[in-house]
């Protein structure tokens, strides 16, 4: 049933291809301009040694293998018909553009993949990559997720994104000059920025051609950057309570067909130092639904052209 509050991914897969997908996450073999030395080699400070790729399959296995092994695993939860071939781990265009159109095509040559999808950087899109991105794009529907995380420069310089807004900015004009669906990661919690800094980043996408978000909550991993900066200063993480607030307000704010792709995450337990809560992905989810209906503020949502 379609929740009027906002778009969901799931009432919007339903309307545009008849039933739910799900995703399968592969790894193309690909690795960042963050971590090879090009603009650094310790990744953004909350990337975890993974590339945020731990639900990934092997790279070790073929493209067709890790969908195959998806496929097995998803059998024996639900009946499933057609998937989303995600592309997560690290950059996925931040490759030579021949390898990039032997995975992405190997991919979408599974009569069961409905949407690629590719995680990458607004930095890492070439010429090249765009015309196969568009290429690839007249075979099947494409989506591509830019990591912004912030629009605020000095959130952005913090957390060694390694690339200013305009560059974003640029990404997002061509993706859409070819067709090419965005959707836009956002990290909400981030140290510093208050609940205003993060509804004007909420506003910022309203303002781009993106047809999708992904609100994403902060998580400290295990060997990362971000958790030394927390063992040292103890930056306030948002609690359970804090977050479900945070993201009715970012709803509230986000354009109505603006599709919501995530109200948050869960990290990998083994890896996982703060928040603890968000474990109970589940129940920060009905959390998040429950306060909704409780407010039934968007009849009146505060989003305005």
């Amino acid at each position: 049933m379609t929740d009027s509050r906002f778009r969901s991914l799931n009432d919007d897969l339903r309307e545009r291809f008849g039933e739910k997908l799900y995703k399968l996450t592969l790894n193309g073999g690909c690795t960042c301009p963050n971590r090879d030395g090009t603009l650094g080699t310790r990744g953004c400070i909350f990337c975890s040694e993974g590339g945020s790729g731990e639900f990934a399959a092997s790279p070790q296995l073929s493209i067709q293998e890790q969908i195959e092994d998806g496929k097995r695993r998803l059998a024996g939860k639900r009946p499933v018909k057609k998937y989303i071939a995600y592309f997560q781990a690290y950059t996925n265009t931040y490759a030579p553009v021949e390898h990039l159109r032997r995975v992405f095509t190997e991919a979408i040559s599974c009569p069961e993949i409905a949407v690629l999808s590719i995680a990458t950087r607004p930095d890492c899109l070439g010429e090249e990559v765009l015309e196969l991105l568009e290429e690839l794009n007249r075979r099947k529907p494409v989506w591509v997720e830019l990591g912004l995380q912030t629009i605020h420069e000095k959130t952005a310089s913090f957390i060694r994104r390694g690339y200013p807004l305009p560059v974003f900015d640029r990404a997002v004009k061509e993706l859409e000059a070819r067709g090419i669906e965005i959707i836009v990661h956002t990290i909400l919690g981030l140290p510093g920025e208050t609940a205003d800094m993060m509804l004007d980043t909420m506003r910022y996408v309203n303002s781009t051609p993106a047809a999708g978000i992904k609100l994403q909550l902060l998580h400290i991993l295990k060997h990362t950057d971000l958790a030394d900066y927390y063992q040292h200063t103890g930056f306030h993480i948002l609690t359970m309570n804090e977050y479900v607030d945070l993201v009715i307000r970012c709803l509230e704010v986000c354009r109505p067909d603006l599709v919501i792709h995530r109200l948050t995450g869960d990290g990998p337990k083994d890896l996982l130092i703060a928040p603890e809560w968000s474990q109970a992905k589940r129940q920060v989810l009905n959390t998040i639904q429950k306060e909704l209906k409780r407010r039934n503020t968007f009849q009146g949502r505060l989003y305005s052209p």
